[in-house]
């Protein structure tokens, strides 16, 4: 039998696994869609960037609601969201507006969907168990991009909607039968009760703190080099070292990398700190893991011109990275424990800058530089640095607000 805890990180888990198989969907489901519907690569971009528009808008929403009406009532109204958008696009898809428009509402709720999560985690979740269930939760994340990468090309395009749209209804109803919300006069118990809990704060002093600006650069770091390689390692493996469309199932390894550091990284944190190691020495230390690790495994990827290495580079880089999730991740629900979900969201919000730059930027790079993607890496492997340094001489572990 599963404790409270243990089941909260199991459901949440399987939750964000959803989010991330939904979101890679049409990405694959294009190229057949484009083909029925005659699209042209314009409106393609259309259907493929309408989803960063909902999600990038509802971030903060989701912290502060989670926080107002509780977790268990929010997540279940983005998992709700994000997968009665996904199971009608078949019924949308011959309407270009009405498609783009059910895209931005899978952003609106995938956009709910973490910094509720979070809320949650840092109210039910003890200290010693944070990093394994931030591990787990992204470590699933990474397993949910896998699976659909995998299985999606083998159904038709609207079967890939039908059946991940279904699992996110069949996890509703687990999450209401198995999870009941323990909330007092304002807010959701905690099991480690903060120190002070300030529940009216201005939003200025959620931008006012080192300790939280720390956290925030350290999330849009790892976010520019984890975005460069999800956009665009397909391409430059194609352009730069010939690999043909059989070589491209070898995309889903630095993925499957991420998700097994994950859970490892994770259960090395919660050891460290069982072991008396101070909080905060362990979140710096798996950031500085997660951050200078890819760093300069992304320069060591870009200077070999060997398909089976580069993989291998590209692979330890963003496995290297899934130790962030028991470093500046796991850090939320101790600087800020009675709004963890509000400075997650800010957090996101700022990390998903990135993938939005990433794409015409990293265009226009490698365009100057006629065909050289080197400078692309640099500047990725410069701005982990930067990060980590930041996050080094500022984080704390703390309560700030």
């Amino acid at each position: 039998m599963l404790t409270k805890p243990s089941r909260i990180i199991a459901l949440c888990s399987v939750a964000n696994f959803i989010n991330s198989a939904d979101r890679v969907i049409m990405p694959i489901a294009v190229v057949p869609m484009a083909q029925e519907f005659h699209w042209d690569l314009h409106q393609r971009g259309w259907v493929l960037s309408a989803f960063a528009v909902g999600y990038i808008s509802s971030q903060v929403i989701g912290g502060s609601a989670a926080k107002r009406y509780g977790g268990k009532r929010i997540l279940s109204l983005a998992v709700i969201l994000w997968s009665i958008s996904t199971l009608l696009v078949p019924l949308f898809a011959h309407s270009l507006t009405i498609l783009i428009l059910s895209r931005v509402v899978l952003g609106l709720g995938e956009g709910l969907g973490l910094p509720t999560i979070f809320h949650i985690f840092s109210h039910v979740i003890p200290c010693e168990e944070r990093s394994r269930a931030f591990g787990y939760l992204i470590a699933f994340g990474s397993i949910g991009q896998t699976v659909a990468s995998l299985v999606c090309p083998h159904l038709s395009w609207q079967w890939m909607f039908y059946l991940f749209g279904l699992l996110g209804f069949l996890w509703v109803v687990a999450w209401h039968t198995m999870y009941a919300e323990s909330r007092g006069v304002l807010d959701e118990d905690f099991v480690d009760p903060p120190k002070v809990s300030n529940s009216n704060v201005r939003w200025l002093e959620f931008v006012s703190h080192w300790p939280l600006w720390s956290i925030y650069i350290a999330h849009f770091s790892m976010n520019w080099s984890n975005y460069i390689i999800m956009q665009w390692l397909p391409t430059y493996l194609s352009t730069n070292l010939q690999a043909n469309q059989s070589n491209m199932m070898f995309t889903a390894v630095p993925y499957v990398m991420n998700s097994l550091v994950s859970v490892v990284a994770a259960h090395f944190a919660d050891a460290l700190i069982a072991q008396k190691w101070t909080v905060l020495s362990v979140r710096r230390l798996m950031t500085s893991i997660g951050l200078l690790g890819p760093g300069l495994f992304i320069l060591f990827f870009s200077a070999v011109y060997n398909f089976p290495l580069a993989v291998l580079f590209v692979s330890i880089s963003l496995g290297l990275s899934a130790c962030n999730s028991s470093g500046h991740l796991s850090n939320h629900a101790e600087v800020a424990p009675n709004h963890a979900g509000i400075t997650f969201a800010i957090s996101n919000t700022l990390a998903t800058i990135p993938g939005i730059l990433c794409g015409p930027l990293t265009a226009e790079l490698v365009t100057q530089s006629h065909g050289r993607w080197f400078p692309v890496f640099v500047i990725a492997g410069g701005v982990n640095f930067v990060g980590a340094v930041i996050y080094l001489s500022q984080s704390a572990a703390s309560q700030v607000l």
